[in-house]
């Protein structure tokens, strides 16, 4: 191909002449060194290009040679357990190539093209296959098999040929001839455009929660497999270790983590611990079913934009297989703020606090991806992706672009408070101000999953914690005594949910994950308290500080220390709070 001259070197981004027959967002090689870049402008022969690497060095009719292939990734086993950068090279490949730092112009595969996989074929010769279909599959890891589909890019056909045995993910294991006579060869391999979603049969509506086994984001607000959710907050408050417990606790099948833009200590901690996690389901190593993007703030700003597209498209990959796969990206704030430099530089007209005018596309773009879909294929199978992302906006204002931007197309609003963070209270969720709109669609799941009294329970404990929240001013101003006996008995009631539900200890084994029916099970007994004193709080007698002094309170104190596989000492715990608190009531029917 007809090689181009670079003209002018801004930061991150390069324009290059005799570009004249380039395509939008085709990847080039600039420089004798060949640092990969990606065009994002065309204006007659010029050529912008965001490059992916450090552009130091680089000046006016260096050579800028063009690829013809758009971003890619390479989407076939070997991508669970790896540790990418942004743009899909694998970072345990480039410290051994390389050291410790990533070298410019270093380009290593994404997947090991030496390896070989034992294929196991689910389809025999002349069997009718269409694009999506799976052909076989491979033991990725202990955890998960990976399904070898035809590409949805293969029109159907016939199967002509299928192998079994171990292969290279290069080898054709099998042959399709499409209704024109045309053979097409399968490999375990294929490379998809990071920009362009994967096509689906239809989309549907999500039903099924995602669980995460934390109470405040299970009970209250919830989130579906399928669903999009973020995370806003300020710094300090939690956002990077809600999504890491995320990470680890959700049942979903398949995590892509993307690090887009953190500080290095925050990922290399990540980085360090996953490997060493246990998975609480299988007892597995968690990494067995990760995939890791590490983009780090020192890395080039421009590969920023590309890591978010690079995971959701191997989520999008794992989701064709009909697995669930949740994706986290920390933070979609470090991607706005690379959008807003390119932005800057191609000199575009800037739009609120320097943004370009189409953040609010791009980031609906995103989160659009994300759905409870009918994969391609004859099969019928369906998969999800869950997209999780935290936004950093500064100085924890929410009206900010990027947060608001977020909020209108994420159905989830997890927002993380500083004051709670700061009282040690953790997740520190504000349950005044978070919601989830997905409260519809998992109720009937819940009612039958779980109880016919879950969603009078969340009711009622949310109408709690808002009186709480009324109440609160009134003590401040006037004191306690001021306070009628059920707004007294309802404060008391709201310190119980807030410490002894809402709170969650991530250093306890025990804690850090809670199942839905033990959920259940700790606000039930909650409220049983509430429910069987509201009708005492009234008499003439009736003393708090004895009330609270019972031995059954402190049961209920400790109830979330059940495990998860007694829940029947849940029913036992029940009927002792009504027993204990209705043979307190007794006592005032005698004094009358």
């Amino acid at each position: 191909m007809k090689e181009g001259k670079v003209i002018k070197v801004s930061g991150p981004l390069v324009v290059a002449n005799g570009m004249k027959d380039a395509k939008m967002f085709e990847v080039v090689r600039v420089s004798e060194e060949k640092l990969m870049g990606e065009i994002i402008e065309l204006d007659g022969d010029n050529a912008s290009i965001q490059v992916y690497e450090d552009t130091s060095g680089i000046g006016p009719g260096d050579p800028v040679a063009r690829t013809g292939d758009t971003m890619s990734v390479e989407l076939g086993p070997g991508l669970l357990t790896s540790i990418y950068d942004g743009i899909q090279r694998p970072l345990h490949l480039i410290e051994k190539e390389a050291g410790a730092y990533i070298t410019r112009g270093i380009n290593v595969p994404g997947l090991d093209h030496k390896k070989k996989w034992n294929f196991k074929p689910l389809k025999a010769k002349g069997d009718e296959v269409e694009g999506g279909d799976i052909l076989g599959e491979v033991e990725e890891t202990t955890l998960i098999n990976h399904k070898v589909m035809v590409p949805p890019t293969v029109v159907g056909g016939t199967l002509e040929e299928i192998k079994s045995g171990d292969y290279t993910i290069d080898d054709v294991v099998a042959v399709v001839k499409d209704e024109d006579g045309k053979e097409h060869e399968i490999t375990m391999v294929h490379k998809w455009s990071i920009r362009r979603p994967r096509p689906v049969k239809e989309k549907s509506i999500p039903v099924e929660p995602l669980v995460t086994g934390t109470r405040i984001l299970d009970t209250l607000f919830p989130i579906t497999k399928g669903g999009a959710g973020c995370i806003p907050g300020p710094f300090g408050a939690g956002k990077t270790v809600t999504q890491q417990s995320l990470a680890k606790f959700c049942d979903a099948q398949v995590i892509v983590y993307i690090g887009c833009g953190e500080r290095g200590n925050e990922m290399t901690e990540v980085l360090n611990e996953f490997p060493e996690l246990e998975d609480p389901n299988t007892g597995e190593p968690l990494m067995k079913r990760t995939i890791l993007i590490a983009n780090t703030s020192n890395m080039p700003v421009a590969a920023r934009e590309a890591s978010v597209y690079t995971g959701i498209t191997i989520a999008e990959y794992y989701r064709d297989m009909g697995y669930n796969v949740a994706l986290m990206a920390d933070s979609t704030s470090r991607w706005a703020e690379a959008l807003r430099e390119m932005s800057g530089r191609l000199e575009e007209m800037p739009g609120e606090e320097g943004y370009p005018a189409y953040l609010g596309s791009k980031t609906a773009e995103f989160y659009e991806r994300a759905g409870y879909v009918k994969c391609q294929g004859s099969e019928g199978r369906t998969g999800s992706v869950t997209a999780i992302g935290a936004v950093s906006p500064p100085g924890g204002d929410l009206s900010e672009p990027v947060t608001q931007n977020t909020l209108r197309v994420t159905k989830v609003f997890w927002g993380l408070d500083a004051k709670l963070a700061y009282k040690r209270h953790f997740p520190a969720i504000n349950w005044l101000a978070s919601y989830s709109l997905y409260g519809d669609n998992v109720r009937d799941y819940m009612k039958k999953e779980v109880s016919e009294e879950y969603e009078p329970l969340k009711v009622e404990a949310m109408n709690i914690l808002q009186q709480e929240a009324s109440l609160e001013e009134i003590v401040k101003l006037v004191g306690m005594d001021a306070l009628s006996p059920k707004e007294r008995l309802a404060l008391e009631t709201a310190k119980s949910l807030r410490e002894d539900f809402l709170f969650q200890n991530a250093f306890d084994y025990e804690d850090a994950y809670t199942p839905l029916k033990k959920q259940y099970w700790i606000l039930k007994c909650i409220l049983t308290v509430y429910y069987e004193a509201l009708p005492l709080v009234e008499k003439e007698n009736f003393s708090f500080d004895e009330f609270l002094a019972l031995p059954i309170m402190e049961k209920v104190v400790k109830a979330k220390d059940i495990k998860k596989e007694e829940l029947e000492k849940y029913e036992d715990l029940h009927k002792e709070i009504q027993k204990a608190i209705q043979a307190y009531g007794s006592k005032f029917q005698l004094e009358a």
